[in-house]
């Protein structure tokens, strides 16, 4: 294997193990040892996009100054940004593509059966979690696991096969993540009152533009080599 290639390879790893980070994030709320396992992550601090050098600095701040009750604090906080008090669908940042692409704004529409489409096409699998497949965290756990068999697909050399799957991915966060996390990380910094959940929106809107921009300049690459 080339040493392009073993870079690749490295990248799409990176990639994943971020996309897996957010859906962690996006899923549960942060318990005790996750709480440590954050606070002995080193975070980077100047990666030339600004939304995610803010979320970073955002969860570092935070992480840095956790006491004795913040598993509890953000525990309040999750329910807070993402349950909120069920009034109506405007009263949390509901973490389900349908509610932002359906006209009534409900859960389960068009958007859940295409990513459920998608999974299929895909041979993938939710798991037990019982959500909707159009759970911000499933769709990041869908960028995770596609990343993933990238890079085994570059290690074995089956570079036609790494190509399709970035225009799988391509094809997702354009269809799907792109066109309604701006929308849904609004409402987290709406409805959030911690640093720690005001940084994770930043980070993964940032992250999520940073990615497509990547994928469309890998492809780009491809196509001109072929």
């Amino acid at each position: 294997m080339s040493e392009e290639s073993v870079d690749l390879v490295a990248l799409m790893r990176m990639r994943a193990q971020t996309y897996g980070l957010l859906a962690r994030l996006f899923r549960e709320e942060v318990d005790k040892e996750a709480l440590e396992e954050l606070q002995s992550m080193r975070f980077p601090t100047a990666t030339g996009n600004a939304k995610v050098d803010e979320g970073y600095h955002l969860l570092y701040d935070y992480l840095r100054t956790a006491w004795d009750d913040s598993v509890t604090e953000l525990a309040i906080d999750f329910v807070r940004t993402f349950i909120g008090h069920g009034v109506n669908a405007y009263s949390a940042a509901y973490p389900y593509e349908s509610v932002y692409t359906s006209e009534r704004r409900l859960m389960m529409q068009e958007a859940r059966a295409e990513v459920l489409q998608t999974l299929r096409e895909n041979n993938l699998k939710r798991g037990a979690w019982n959500e909707g497949e159009d759970h911000v965290a499933l769709e990041f756990e869908f960028m995770q696991r596609m990343g993933l068999r990238t890079a085994e697909a570059l290690e074995a050399g089956r570079e036609d096969e790494a190509v399709e799957q970035l225009r799988t991915q391509r094809v997702f966060l354009r269809d799907h993540l792109l066109n309604w996390l701006p929308l849904l990380t609004s409402d987290m910094r709406l409805f959030s009152r911690t640093m720690f959940y005001q940084g994770l929106a930043q980070l993964a809107m940032g992250f999520v533009e940073e990615d497509a921009l990547l994928l469309a300049e890998l492809l780009d690459s491809a196509e001109a080599a072929a």
